[in-house]
């Protein structure tokens, strides 16, 4: 279970003194805590890979902001703990793969019609926004 590596790998990090990887998995788990309790119940792998995501998400959106507002120690900084958030999320699809599935695809020219088909199919996979650039270039 990825929740019980997280734990384990808490525990090393706060063994080897590695502060950046703690803190980063501290608030990981932490954000997976409040996801229960606002659900009810323990998060399943699917779940918890979704709370990673949500949080890789969030640290990449912050190193955009500390780039463009040129406050590079933070953007560091981020995405160190982004490195980390990456480590436990499956493998990123890239832009070709992502091309090659979508071209094999028969898609309507109607775009939602089309993310209706597509998304689910890259769930997890592949960033969403990425999907939907790709979608538009496709069906125009």
């Amino acid at each position: 279970m990825i929740l019980d590596q997280l734990k384990n790998d808490l525990t090393v990090a706060t063994r080897n003194s590695d502060v950046v990887c703690r803190d980063t998995l501290r608030l990981l788990l932490s954000a997976i805590n409040y996801k229960k309790i606002d659900l009810g119940h323990d998060l399943n792998d699917e779940e918890v890979l979704t709370v990673i995501n949500n949080e890789a998400k969030k640290r990449r959106e912050s190193i955009d902001v500390f780039t463009k507002n040129n406050r590079p120690e933070l953007a560091a900084s981020e995405k160190a703990e982004l490195i980390i958030l990456e480590t436990y999320l499956p493998r990123q699809l890239t832009r070709e793969e992502i091309e090659i599935e979508i071209e094999k695809l028969d898609l309507p020219n109607d775009f939602g019609q089309a993310m209706k088909i597509v998304a689910p199919l890259f769930k997890g996979r592949a960033d969403g926004k990425l999907v939907a650039e790709i979608i538009k270039s496709v069906i125009q």
